[in-house]
């Protein structure tokens, strides 16, 4: 029966878009010892929410707390696309509309599917509570995590988000699957700030990643070269995976890019026209000073003089972040084009 269970959940999600389901059971091995370590040492930067809560992520049988947890559902949802031709780079997953919802409203779906015709108690997860996700999708078989610690997945490869559903059923599990990175080390090699420390090691506190979306203050003077025209993430270490051959682009409309205008247009904008324009978009979470803030250093990199006008209008803005962000791209144009000095 509870093979069935598995079988009709996973045809239910194909139909709303996800290409792969799979199943751990409850406990699972969660590498507790490494992220203890790993958050001890400071490689989480300035994300203190994962600092806390850590009895239930490290231990997920317990986000049940008036039931025992049997098992997790892991399912994978395909985003890739081929980057949008134009003078900056936004990470692929944050191309179109923002995953977090209508994901989840697919999830609650499938738990009131599970709870009408199966009963038991079911929580969904898309990556906002504290679950290490990447780790139990490999315990649940749907891939291995690779030395740039992203999941892979044979015959797909990089590019999904991936989805949890907490259960009291106890449903069949997966077989974890082989490490397949062998010797390669492209993702290693190609990391602009060598966040991948060494492999499956990354200093989060690095990454391009993690310094324009998490990092709420400047971006560190030794780190914005390295950003280049990446206004919003970092796909280096995924375009570059090999495994990545297989992979075709997603279905979903959802995630169709977004129009944006040039650089030195959005950086004009106020907070009315930032929310209206970014509304539904994974970057409306940046909010406007940090937004500004990475437009200024792609400028910074990737700038000419026709940009000097709108950066030097802002770079006397009452946000010291802003303005400190702006000079500093005003003189890295500068220093590239000699007619301004």
């Amino acid at each position: 029966m509870s093979e069935q269970i598995k079988q009709r959940i996973f045809d239910e999600a194909k139909v709303l878009g996800f290409h792969a389901l799979e199943v751990t059971a409850v406990p699972v091995d969660l590498r507790r010892d490494y992220y203890e370590q790993w958050i001890a040492d400071g490689k989480h930067g300035t994300m203190a929410w994962m600092e806390r809560n850590n009895d239930r992520r490290l231990h997920p049988g317990r986000l049940l707390p008036a039931a025992e947890a049997k098992s997790i559902i892991v399912l994978a949802l395909n985003y890739y696309q081929p980057d949008p031709d134009r003078e900056y780079r936004i990470a692929k997953y944050a191309l179109g509309d923002d995953y977090h919802n209508f994901m989840l409203r697919r999830l609650k779906r499938l738990c009131r599917i599970l709870r009408e015709d199966y009963g038991g108690e079911q929580r969904p997860y898309i990556d906002t509570g504290p679950l290490l996700e990447k780790p139990i999708a490999e315990a649940a078989g749907l891939g291995w995590q690779g030395k740039s610690t992203i999941l892979i997945e044979p015959k797909r490869g990089t590019w999904s988000f991936l989805a949890n559903i907490v259960t009291t059923l106890e449903l069949p599990a997966g077989e974890k699957q082989k490490d397949r990175c062998g010797s390669c080390t492209r993702c290693i090699d190609v990391c602009p700030t060598r966040a991948i420390t060494a492999p499956y090691q990354l200093d989060a506190s690095k990454c391009i990643s993690y310094l324009t979306i998490e990092h709420d203050g400047a971006i560190p003077l030794e780190y914005r070269e390295a950003i280049g025209d990446r206004l919003y993430g970092c796909d280096e270490c995924l375009d570059v995976c090999p495994w990545n051959k297989w992979a075709v682009p997603t279905e979903e409309a959802k995630f169709s890019p977004r129009q944006f205008p040039m650089l030195r247009d959005m950086l004009t904008w106020d907070e009315p026209t930032f929310t209206e324009r970014m509304q539904g978009s994974p970057m409306r979470r940046l909010k406007l000073h940090r937004f500004k803030r990475n437009l200024c250093v792609v400028l910074g990199n990737v700038g000419t003089v026709e940009d000097l006008p709108v950066l030097e209008a802002i770079s006397a803005e009452a946000d010291p972040m802003v303005a400190e962000h702006a000079s500093w791209a005003i003189g890295s144009i500068r220093s590239r084009d000699h007619s301004t000095l």
